[in-house]
């Protein structure tokens, strides 16, 4: 990515698989070279509505969790949308799901990994999924529940051609495709 930068390219990337010390190299980078460039986790436009949806309804829940469900052939876990989606949920400045009892873990990680601010993620690797995500909330007498399916790949089209038609009028690097619609 350094090199299409280098060479004025603006990349549009899809991959979740860099650091945050990586993309904020890039960043400094691509800043220096005032060259836009697009990183997302995601480019379905969906996941983009139920991301803003999430941050609207942690304005009501204090308990939230999240399960994201892909193909056996997808190597990293969690996915970097669940992650995102913790970020996300995380820069609100609210601490999620207060213990109200001492929880005991019988075998490590059965209740997902902490990210955040203490949110939970659980991933799952199965034959014939391709890329889910749920985020469920949760307070007294109630379950509030996002949920996003793929059922072809087709739908992250929309997503890369957004970004494809904004990354030109950039100047610097944008991760996230929430902060392009």
């Amino acid at each position: 990515m350094r090199s299409s930068i280098a060479y004025g390219v603006r990349p549009v990337i899809g991959t979740t698989g860099l650091s945050d010390g990586q993309i904020h190299e890039l960043a400094i980078f691509a800043d220096k070279a005032s060259t836009g460039c697009v990183i997302a986790p995601n480019f379905s436009l969906g996941m983009v509505l139920m991301q803003q949806a999430a941050i609207a309804a942690s304005r009501f829940y204090d308990h939230v969790e999240i399960i994201e469900l892909h193909h056996n052939h997808k190597a990293d876990a969690p996915s970097g949308t669940a992650i995102k989606t913790a970020q996300m949920l995380s820069e609100l400045g609210k601490t999620y799901n207060p213990a109200p009892v001492k929880e005991t873990e019988h075998i490590p990680s059965a209740r997902g990994a902490t990210v955040g601010e203490n949110i939970r993620i659980h991933s799952v690797r199965l034959p014939g999924l391709i890329a889910h995500q749920e985020i469920m909330f949760g307070t007294t007498g109630e379950v509030y529940r996002l949920r996003h399916d793929t059922s072809d790949r087709a739908c992250y089209m929309p997503g890369v051609l957004l970004a494809i038609r904004r990354v030109i009028g950039l100047k610097s690097l944008v991760y996230g495709l929430e902060k392009l619609v």
